[in-house]
């Protein structure tokens, strides 16, 4: 089976290529392309997976190429995980972003949307490539703004593109984990909402909803990453667990005030972390796996450090100190290769799961995985509180879709003017002005 990875110079492709090196059963993948536009880029990463692969009979054979039509050619399955800009892109949007006092993380307020309007059209133009030429490949999309992008897509490939994230798998783990649960795998998470957006309603083990005793102890609360993060005061107030990335919302500004006082924000940090890795990489006689693994160590120690700063959560614990959407990754593609049928929590189109929204909405929930697919899972109806917040970001996502189609400016504007954490149309006006005076990608705006 051939997966083609684009992106496949990403720092964090070797987790991917890890998680195959794992896999014996019939029917795994026995050949991965790499695919980037940086060819230094992908002989760097090449070197890492060798290193990975060495001594391990069978490993799945590894090719790349800076050709995407020849990547996606054959391929059944194409895992997304491009980053339009570089981090160079991402540090730009945070700083644009900070100037006018608001939020530029890469996935959440303006810098999301910065990100999303110059990844669209690019993703777009993928999914119609592997439409030409891979029609019955499987996509499984990572590209950030996950859940936007994966809409995009969606509008070409239909249900054959699904759109992964490590968020709330990490979460359930760590509830699980504090609660006792033996094998977290039996657990059931009631999770809902959009992709950074989401809320953990209840962890069902054999039939009882373990939640309410979380939420009723304090101690135990505060014991773990979002406990920390949001307080327990606030978490009981809400009878839910968000997910890490709803911080940005709750207390906006203290994220903004503790990105405007971090020395980098973190996009600066990833993209000198991983300047220093690619140079590295380029000594013929650089042990490239060691190499990886220590650079990865910090990355991962420093994740989301400015809402940690913010909440005085303190260091991050050790066993959250590692990957996840790779093993997402490698069980999605079991269920729908193998029939393995397995329940994930992924983004798919709502097909009226969630009533507030259409039924081509791409939403974030537990789906149930076999050979056809992805099949959103009935959830009860989204709390009050979270309503409003889920259709607001949903709407500023559509704009953003017709944006990229029409390449119209006064659309792009709209979309930064009606996010919760953008606060004034004249704020929007000199974002999409900084953004595309920074961003060649984003020259389409007329």
């Amino acid at each position: 089976m051939k997966l083609t990875i684009l992106g496949g110079g990403g720092f964090r492709v070797p987790l991917v290529y890890g998680a195959l090196l794992g896999d014996r059963a019939e029917g795994r993948v026995t050949d991965v392309v790499l695919h980037d536009l940086d060819g230094g880029r992908l002989s760097a990463v090449a070197r890492v997976l060798a290193e990975q692969a060495a001594g391990v009979p069978g490993a799945p054979a590894v090719t790349a190429t800076t050709d995407l039509d020849e990547a996606l050619r054959g391929a059944d399955f194409v895992f997304s995980a491009i980053r339009v800009g570089g981090l160079e892109g991402r540090a730009a949007d945070e700083r644009v972003a900070l100037d006018q006092g608001v939020l530029g993380q890469e996935t959440v307020g303006a810098g999301g949307i910065a990100y999303g309007l110059r990844t669209v059209p690019v993703a777009v133009d993928v999914a119609r490539r592997v439409a030409r030429l891979a029609p019955d490949a499987w996509v499984i999309n990572f590209t950030n703004p996950a859940g936007l992008v994966t809409e995009a897509m969606s509008r070409h490939l239909g249900n054959r593109v699904i759109g992964i994230c490590d968020s709330p798998v990490g979460l359930g783990r760590r509830i699980a984990r504090v609660l006792g649960v033996a094998n977290p795998r039996e657990a059931w998470i009631d999770y809902v909402g959009l992709n950074h957006l989401g809320w953990v309603r209840g962890l069902r083990v054999a039939g009882r909803d373990e939640l309410p005793r979380l939420l009723a102890d304090p101690d135990l609360l505060g014991s773990f990453e979002e406990g920390k993060l949001f307080g327990t005061e606030w978490l009981q107030s809400l009878g839910a667990i968000p997910n890490e990335y709803l911080h940005y919302y709750y207390f906006n500004r203290e994220a903004v005030r503790a990105y405007q006082d971090a020395e980098k924000t973190r996009g600066a940090f990833l993209r000198d972390q991983q300047a220093g890795f690619y140079e590295a990489m380029r000594r013929p006689d650089a042990e490239a796996l060691k190499t990886w693994e220590s650079t990865r160590a910090e990355r991962e120690a420093t994740y989301m450090s400015e809402s940690r700063a913010a909440a005085g959560a303190g260091e991050r614990d050790a066993d959250d100190l590692s990957g996840g959407y790779e093993k997402v990754a490698l069980a999605l593609m079991r269920a729908i290769a193998r029939d393995e049928r397995t329940t994930l929590i992924l983004n798919v189109r709502n097909q009226g799961t969630l009533s507030v929204l259409d039924t081509d909405a791409v939403i974030e929930v537990p789906c149930l995985v076999d050979a056809n697919g992805a099949h959103p899972v009935a959830v009860d109806p989204l709390p009050d509180h979270a309503t409003g917040l889920v259709c607001a970001v949903k709407a500023v996502e559509r704009q953003v879709l017709v944006a990229a189609q029409s390449g119209s400016r006064t659309t792009a504007v709209k979309a930064f003017a009606l996010h919760p954490l953008v606060d004034s149309v004249n704020v929007a006006r000199r974002l999409v002005e900084g953004y595309t005076a920074e961003h060649p990608g984003l020259a389409y705006l007329k």
